[in-house]
């Protein structure tokens, strides 16, 4: 049974739901600066870039792939938004757009 509060990630979420969860999860970095140093780091930006970068097709995905390449991140970020760890991979896949996977 779901704790109360936690968000059970059970279908597809459109894109505005997505989009809400990865800014979220930017948010979150950006809340810490351990957190967000080491998200800089990883990906070549520095912190006057962000924005700009923020702008980008794709960066909100690369954020979600950083929280999903690394659990602890992942299920603190998951834990403090009350959301369901499986949001995170709802949340890419929505923004990603259909592949050929999801074909039947």
């Amino acid at each position: 049974m779901a704790r109360p509060g936690i968000f059970i990630a059970m279908r597809p979420l459109t894109p505005d739901a997505a989009e809400t969860i990865a800014l979220q999860a930017l948010a979150f970095l950006a809340s810490d600066s351990d957190r967000l140093e080491r998200f800089l780091s990883l990906t070549g930006l520095r912190p006057e870039t962000v924005r700009t970068a923020a702008a980008q097709s794709g960066f909100l995905i690369g954020v979600l792939d950083h929280f999903a390449s690394d659990e602890s991140l992942l299920l603190s970020f998951t834990k403090s938004a009350a959301l369901d760890p499986a949001a995170v991979a709802l949340a890419r896949r929505a923004l990603s757009g259909p592949t050929d996977f999801d074909s039947p």
